[in-house]
């Protein structure tokens, strides 16, 4: 499945989450506000964090320029606690590899790094967080950087819920970088998109000669355990993988139901979740190991299969199913199968202690 151009839509799935939604702090009642506001509002609009035209000029598509003109009655885009930021950097050592740098800001916090990844070389950190998921006006920067024949593994501890919104909507940029000989899993546990969310992630990935890196996602429609099912309002998700010769290969997923009707023949059809797997290795047989990763998962409870990325860049794999633990289980099957060819190691199992 060639993933070229942005505008390829594409799908999402998973299952409820049994913590407690993070809802929209209630914001004050006009006698409140009026009684509680210190300044004028011609004040109070000059020390606005971003006006709505900065708020436009900022939004990832044309499509989300209307959400970010919205103001947030309760904490502004930038205000303290909605920019979370992490920095991650993996370098070899005599012990192997060594998570040296990291820097969290909330709603980040780093596990630590457990030492049972099958790779006798390799470093994992598992991402938490001690919020309810991600709310309106959140935006989060994600820098992870894997130093020359370094061999890191980055996940959550937990699916990422996107809470429910009424005004502007929430990012995630992420940046990985991967050094010559290195390798990068950054597989995150599903996305669980509850009604009315409007959410945008952004991923660019970078490979020096030799470097190689496997990439992950599930994306749930909603919580599915309570009937919720495409309630969200838009979702937009975009990757862009370069290497040391340009651009590798693009892909884009973008879902609003409201619009378009994403169980349509061609999109998700009669799915519900909807997964990706990509194997990035440019320096690898692509034809052959889109053969090895497709006959992996034919025989998997989800429907899924197997194709070489653009350019020589690897390969693609995609899955559907009902529930997230079936979508899940096809990637995974998909990625040891990758790993095992790649580093001679099988995938880390779901284990996140």
């Amino acid at each position: 499945m060639a993933t070229e151009t942005p505008p390829a839509p594409a799908e999402q799935g998973a299952e409820d989450d049994p913590e407690p939604d993070r809802e929209a702090e209630a914001p004050h009642s006009s006698e409140d506000k009026t009684a509680e506001a210190p300044h004028s509002s011609e004040e109070q609009t000059a020390e606005a964090p971003h006006s709505p035209e900065e708020q436009t000029a900022e939004a990832p598509h044309p499509a989300f320029e209307p959400y970010a003109a919205e103001s947030i009655p309760q904490a502004a885009v930038g205000a303290p606690g909605k920019d979370g930021v992490l920095e991650l950097r993996f370098a070899p050592t005599d012990g192997g590899t060594t998570l040296v740098h990291d820097y969290a800001t909330v709603p980040f916090h780093v596990s630590g790094t457990p030492g049972h990844d099958p790779h006798p070389d390799a470093d994992t950190v598992f991402l938490q967080s001690p919020t309810g998921g991600i709310a309106q006006g959140d935006r989060h920067a994600i820098d992870i950087r894997v130093d020359d024949d370094a061999v890191a593994h980055v996940s959550t501890q937990s699916s990422t819920k996107v809470q429910s919104m009424n005004r502007n909507y929430a990012a995630a940029e992420t940046t990985l970088s991967v050094g010559p000989g290195g390798h990068l899993d950054y597989v995150p546990e599903p996305t669980i998109l509850h009604e009315d969310a409007r959410f945008v992630q952004e991923l660019e990935l970078d490979l020096a000669d030799g470097a190689t890196a496997v990439l992950g996602d599930v994306v749930v429609p909603g919580r599915l355990a309570r009937g919720e099912r495409f309630d969200f309002e838009r979702y937009l998700s975009l990757v862009r993988a370069t290497g040391a010769e340009g651009l590798l290969f693009e892909d884009a997923t973008h879902l609003a139901p409201a619009d378009d009707d994403p169980t349509a023949p061609g999109v998700l059809g009669e799915f519900t979740v909807y997964g990706t797997l990509f194997v990035v290795a440019p320096d690898a047989d692509t034809a052959a190991l889109s053969d090895d990763l497709h006959a992996a998962v034919a025989d998997c409870e989800a429907r899924a299969g197997a194709t070489e990325l653009p350019n020589g860049a690897g390969v693609g794999v995609r899955a559907l199913g009902d529930r997230a633990e079936t979508v899940q289980a096809a990637l995974h099957a998909a990625w040891d199968d990758a790993r095992r060819q790649l580093l001679g190691a099988p995938a880390p199992s779901g284990r996140k202690y």
